[in-house]
């Protein structure tokens, strides 16, 4: 009698996952460093040799092929041709979303991850021991939003990065939820008018009032004008921490509960639904993380970025909002997805 043995293969135990993860800021630094010389945007539509790319960005000879090729590796270009005749080009990702001059312009995040967030993140460990923010406050005393606020040009670079990083979810947004049952829409915190133009653009009826701090106002008027959307979109100036939200029927949110403490949210919640009418809408965009905590890994991140750049910010799954909105009067809530790792969560009065 012949007897079968079936032996299941040996699982292979490996730290590969491991060391992605644990150096990966070699990656993240090399691509932040690319963006930061505008390689991308030199290429642009264009194939360059290594000396020509070397050369366009100044760079010394003795690490350039490493630096390129390793982008090459990343899936951030390609390289085509043999030898001497080798050139380096954008791949289809990074000509729409790493060229300065597309509309679809993600770089301002990166540059501002760059020149801000890499070197505040080396504290991570002193901001989880102490729950202090490890931003700029600990060599001026000012928190974050107020030293990125005080100059201008630091200013317009986290307004741009933010627009970059979110246009795609304001856009997805347009289509996901049903506007044409309001006229009137409010964008609290609405920093350079991104997400008022992205929906004024697909719903002509819509008239919009974007608002922030007064430093703010002339560069949103900026970005409306270059729209040509100024008879459409009101710029204006709130704090919203003290002053009361206009009424309208649509109240926005993007990216702001998450960078208040507890009280202060369950506060702009309740301003918000003081400010609507019946059947108005609080939509608030975020990275809300999943109620189970296991699969959204950016919003857990950005909620551990609220600790380094926060005095008490944090992110916060659809199960908390709906706490906190029910709380606050609102009789339903519901959660729409975005791109990526970001969903919109909708209140209705």
């Amino acid at each position: 009698m012949e007897t079968t043995l079936e032996i299941a293969p040996k699982k292979v135990i490996s730290p590969d996952h491991i060391m992605k993860i644990g150096m990966g800021f070699w990656a993240s630094k090399t691509l932040l460093t690319a963006v930061k010389m505008d390689l991308f945007t030199k290429l642009g539509e264009d194939s360059l040799s290594r000396e020509e790319l070397q050369q366009s960005l100044g760079l010394h000879p003795r690490s350039s092929a490493d630096f390129f090729d390793a982008l090459v590796s990343l899936g951030l270009l390609h390289r085509n041709g043999k030898d001497w005749e080798e050139k380096y080009c954008n791949t289809l990702e990074t000509s729409i979303f790493l060229v300065r001059t597309s509309p679809a312009y993600v770089g301002g995040i990166l540059e501002m991850a760059n020149d801000r967030m890499y070197g505040f993140w080396g504290n991570l460990e002193e901001g989880l021991r102490t729950g202090q923010p490890q931003n700029e406050i600990k060599q001026t005393g000012k928190s974050g939003f107020e030293a990125i606020y005080a100059q201008s040009d630091v200013l317009e670079q986290f307004l741009n990065g933010m627009a970059g990083a979110q246009v795609g979810n304001f856009m997805a947004l347009a289509n996901a939820f049903n506007f044409g049952a309001y006229r009137s829409l409010c964008d609290i915190g609405g920093a350079n008018a991104t997400l008022s133009i992205c929906l004024v653009q697909s719903h002509p009826h819509l008239q919009c009032l974007s608002l922030d701090l007064p430093p703010v106002a002339p560069i949103a008027a900026r970005n409306v004008e270059q729209a040509g959307l100024t008879g459409k979109i009101q710029i204006g100036a709130l704090d919203f921490l003290t002053q009361p939200f206009p009424a309208a029927e649509v109240i926005t949110m993007g990216n702001i509960l998450h960078d208040w403490n507890l009280e202060t949210k369950k506060m702009l919640i309740r301003k918000a639904y003081e400010a609507l009418p019946e059947n108005g809408a609080l939509v608030v965009i975020e990275n809300i993380i999943d109620d189970q905590r296991r699969e959204n890994t950016f919003g857990l991140l950005m909620s551990l970025n609220m600790l380094i750049e926060t005095e008490g910010g944090f992110d916060y799954t659809y199960a908390d909002f709906n706490e906190w909105a029910t709380e606050a009067g609102f009789h339903s809530t519901t959660k729409v997805p975005l791109a990526g790792p970001t969903s919109a969560v909708i209140a209705y009065k």
